[in-house]
C-alpha cells in the first residue's frame, strides 16, 4: 500500500487513496497502521475516494487511530487539501471536497497552507462536568470547550486523567472532542486538546475552532489566533458562528507498507 505521512502543527496522519488500496480498510488495518512502534505511527488515517456527487474533488473518510471515524478534522483536512493539489486532482485554488461533516471548502494559499471554510458552528448545551464548566458545539464534529483561568491553571491539567471521563459523558452520545483554553488576550487564546479516540494531541482544528467560538462568545474578538502545543492556527468566527480556519500542513515522507 502506498501512502504519505504528513504533518500540522504536529497532529499527523497517514494519507491513502482508496483506488491504491489491496483490500478495505478495517478499524484493526487502521490500528495497526496508526501505531507507533509495529506500523507507520500516526493520529489517523485519511483516506481519499473519487466523490459520488458532481461539484467536489474528492471524498475523505477521517479514521481514528482507535479505527472509528471521525466527521471531521481541521488538521486533517488542510492536509487532504494540500495532497490533493500537491498530488494532481485539481488545479483550482478553491475547491470543494466531501466529508461525513457535509461540504468544506478549502482555498490554498501557499504551497503548505489553506484556508478552510469549516461552515456554521451549531450551539449545544452549556454546564458543568466535574469541576469544569463548559460550552458544547457543534463545528463538523462535537466539541466541548473549557475556558480556565490563567496559563498556569491551563499547564496543571492533566488531561490524560480528566479528558475520558468527559469524552464518554452520557450527555455525549457518539463522544466528544475537549478543549481547555485561557485568554491571553482580547484576540489570543492558549489551547489545549484532548480528542476522542486519540487522548492529547499537539494540535486540532476543530478543537481550535471550538476554543476560539467560546472565547468569542464570552466578549473576545474575532480572528483568534489559537495557541497551541504544535503551533498557532487563525480561526475567524462570524456574528452568524460562521468559521473559518487558517494554517499550515506538510508532507513528511511517503513509501509503501506491506499488509
Amino acid at each position: 500500500m502506498r501512502f504519505q505521512k504528513w504533518q500540522a502543527l504536529g497532529n499527523d496522519y497517514v494519507i491513502v487513496e482508496r483506488r491504491a488500496l489491496a483490500t478495505p480498510l478495517t478499524p484493526e488495518r487502521v490500528r495497526a497502521l496508526c501505531d507507533r512502534h509495529s506500523g507507520i505511527g500516526a493520529d489517523g488515517v485519511l483516506e481519499l475516494a473519487p466523490p459520488d456527487a458532481r461539484g467536489f474533488v474528492a471524498r475523505l473518510v477521517i479514521h481514528n487511530p482507535d479505527g472509528s471515524q471521525a466527521e471531521l478534522s481541521g488538521n486533517g483536512a488542510r492536509q487532504a487539501a494540500l495532497y490533493l493539489r500537491r498530488a494532481g486532482w485539481t488545479d483550482a485554488r478553491q475547491f470543494s471536497i466531501q466529508t461525513a461533516a457535509g461540504e468544506i471548502r478549502p482555498t490554498i494559499l501557499s504551497p503548505t497552507t489553506c484556508r478552510l471554510d469549516m461552515g456554521r458552528a451549531v450551539l449545544g448545551e452549556t454546564g458543568t462536568a466535574g469541576p469544569f464548566a463548559f460550552q458544547h458545539l457543534r463545528i463538523g464534529n462535537p466539541q466541548t470547550a473549557i475556558r480556565v483561568a490563567d496559563a498556569d491553571e491551563l499547564a496543571a491539567l492533566d488531561l490524560a486523567a480528566v479528558g475520558p471521563a468527559i469524552e464518554h459523558d452520557p450527555r455525549f452520545p457518539g463522544r466528544t472532542n475537549v478543549s481547555w483554553f485561557t485568554e491571553l488576550d482580547a484576540a489570543r487564546i492558549r489551547a489545549r486538546i484532548f480528542e476522542r479516540g486519540v487522548g492529547e494531541t499537539t494540535a486540532s482544528g476543530t478543537g481550535a475552532c471550538g476554543a476560539a467560538i467560546a472565547h468569542v462568545l464570552h466578549g473576545g474578538n474575532s480572528p483568534v489566533t489559537v495557541v497551541l502545543d504544535g503551533g498557532e492556527l487563525e480561526v475567524a468566527v462570524g456574528e452568524d458562528l460562521h468559521v473559518e480556519l487558517t494554517g499550515w500542513a506538510v508532507a513528511v515522507f511517503s513509501g509503501e507498507i506491506e499488509g
